[in-house]
């Protein structure tokens, strides 16, 4: 008997609790809001059991604590200056919450919620929000200078003008899709490549080949492991550069 499989059913929303309905809209708490809740609580717990010693000789879980933490406040320095400080728990949370939800992903028949892009787009949205009315609020109108280069001849800022406005729209588009995509085709290819195996072992003698869809298999479970820290990094960054954008708007 033929053994077939659904790459896309990972990805498939199941509803755990059913919260009614909005018109004929079904209102459920899925798989993916307790995944969510999941990667919150770990790092709450990490981040308590970390710091509630708070020795001068830091142990091996406030070490690790510390490495990421640093790891980002200088991420988000580079990118901001002395000015991006206030925004440090945003983009530390940002990045623990989705390098979280990437491992979590990578636990066998576990749900890998940033292979969703209202997720991601949820996320690269609050972004975006955050700078535009850190942006309005520090600045008032002068923000909105972000969309008019400096030293172009006025003729060409009818053209120039409309282009940053797209330009910094597509933003959160960018951000979500860039996540959402990395992570859904890793998982199709980890499913597909896990298939192979197993219809290699039922192939009879063709099984002596099973090895190969094998090594291939282990090796990008291991490249999935980079990209989901990668991801994680990326998004911080962008979150970071964007952000700038808030607090220096001049070109």
């Amino acid at each position: 008997m033929a053994v077939t499989i659904d790459p896309i059913e990972q990805f498939e929303l199941k509803s755990l609790v059913p919260l009614g309905h909005i018109g004929h809209q079904q209102l459920a708490f899925t798989q993916s809001a307790l995944y969510m809740f999941a990667a919150v609580a770990v790092i709450a717990l990490i981040t308590i059991v970390a710091t509630s010693s708070r020795a001068i000789v830091p142990g091996r879980m406030q070490s690790l604590a510390e490495v990421f933490y640093e790891f980002i406040e200088d991420t988000l320095h580079q990118a901001t200056g002395d000015g991006g400080k206030r925004f440090m728990p945003l983009v530390f949370s940002l990045f623990m919450f989705v390098l979280i939800l990437n491992l979590f992903g990578m636990i066998p028949y576990a749900f890998a919620v940033t292979s969703h892009l209202i997720i991601t787009f949820g996320l690269a949205a609050l972004v975006i929000s955050v700078v535009v009315g850190y942006g309005v609020y520090k600045h008032g109108a002068h923000f909105f200078g972000l969309f008019v280069p400096s030293g172009v001849p006025k003729p060409l800022l009818a053209i120039l003008v409309p282009i940053e406005v797209i330009s910094f729209i597509s933003r959160p588009i960018s951000l979500s899709v860039r996540l959402f995509a990395n992570m859904l085709a890793g998982h199709i290819a980890m499913k597909i490549f896990a298939f192979f195996v197993v219809q290699l072992l039922l192939a009879g003698a063709w099984s002596v080949l099973s090895p190969l869809p094998l090594f291939l298999t282990i090796a990008l479970t291991a490249l999935e492991f980079l990209v989901a820290a990668l991801q994680a990094y990326v998004f911080a960054t962008l979150t970071a550069i964007y952000l700038n954008d808030a607090l220096h708007p001049g070109h």
